[in-house]
């Protein structure tokens, strides 16, 4: 059987915000069969994950691409990877059947063709929507949960603050930080606050003033701070966090589409109230996968943790979901649905 896979690529290197014209949609025709013994998997693609850090895959050069395995550089008209869960249409590889579903690296398509050594696993849905496995139960998910409870080293009682706090990672650092017995203050678009005032402490408004939201709402200081946006942010932290704080660096996006914005943290403040400041990638933590999972399952069957999911349908709008991360559109983790499950 062949059938026509359309799939998203970029037109050319992207070094700034990225717009719909750096995109282009491309088919092919596949034919949905694979030699045996070929270890070649084919999968139809149901759900993938859209995250900020592939703007920096995107880029015609990035320290970050020389950092990691998963973060090369993705050039123009390559198929361009992301995590995700998908359903096995044909398999030469033994470890995979028809009709199994998948969670791992699949690719921004309706289709993608699996070689051998792609990180790429059978899924449990265990009771669960497949989006949670895309987002709370997925890297999201691992990045806020190793972040907070290893970089961190939270104790109950003290005060978190939490930027980026209606998104896919920061939304889970507060519930985690609350369950903890923490006190927890986040920062977030206007539309984005109003759905998480029930959440946390207090919310806030990102577009506030940077210094004025950490003086004004954090009067007692900062003890642990956990980052996702760099910049003014990072800045305004630092002068308000307490002696021997925690700051876990998760991301940067105020500075990934802007060359001349880098946070300038005043180290005299890093020096004598000994803050530790750590960046981390979720991959640094995947001895604490059985954990994660299981501890986050236990919240969301209790009802103490709930997934907060922005869904767009269609290959054909993946760069708008794309892009609507850079302009703080997105509440909650953003995925993209392919197909009707």
């Amino acid at each position: 059987m062949e059938v026509t896979n359309r799939y998203k690529t970029t037109k050319t290197h992207i070094d700034g915000a990225p717009k719909e014209s750096h995109f282009e949609l491309k088919t092919e025709a596949l034919a949905l069969s694979v030699e045996p013994g070929s270890n070649f998997v084919i999968v139809k693609n149901l759900y993938v994950s859209i995250d900020p850090y592939q703007i920096n895959r995107m880029k015609s050069q990035s320290s970050s691409q020389k950092s990691i395995g998963f973060a090369f550089g993705i050039a123009p008209s390559e198929v361009i990877d992301t995590y995700g869960v998908a359903k096995v249409v044909a398999s030469g590889n033994p470890k995979f059947e028809k009709d199994d579903l998948v969670v791992g690296l699949i690719t921004w398509g309706e289709y993608s063709v699996l070689k051998e050594g792609i990180i790429l696993n059978k899924l449990d849905p265990m009771g669960f929507p497949l989006t949670y496995h895309v987002g709370i139960l997925g890297f999201s998910g691992l990045a806020a949960y190793g972040g907070f409870f290893e970089v961190c080293k939270p104790k109950k009682g003290e005060k978190v603050f939490v930027s980026a706090a209606s998104g896919s990672v920061g939304k889970m650092v507060g519930q985690y930080a609350k369950q903890l017995g923490c006190y927890v203050v986040g920062c977030a678009g206007t539309k984005q606050k109003n759905c998480l005032k029930r959440s946390l402490d207090l919310m806030m408004h990102s577009t506030t003033e940077k210094k004025q939201i950490c003086s004004q709402h954090c009067k007692d200081g900062i003890d642990i701070y956990f980052d996702n946006v760099g910049g003014e942010m990072l800045e305004a932290a630092v002068d308000n966090v307490n002696t021997f704080g925690r700051i876990a660096v998760c991301g940067v996006i105020a500075e990934y589409t802007d060359a001349g914005k880098r946070a300038a943290p005043d180290m005299l403040n890093v020096v004598y109230k000994r803050i530790r400041i750590q960046g981390y990638l979720a991959t640094d933590y995947l001895n604490m996968y059985a954990d994660f999972i299981s501890t986050t399952s236990d919240h969301l069957r209790t009802g103490n943790m709930q997934a907060l999911e922005d869904i767009t349908s269609g290959v054909e709008n993946i760069p708008s979901a794309f892009i609507g991360l850079f302009r703080d559109d997105n509440i909650g983790k953003k995925i993209v649905k392919l197909v009707d499950e």
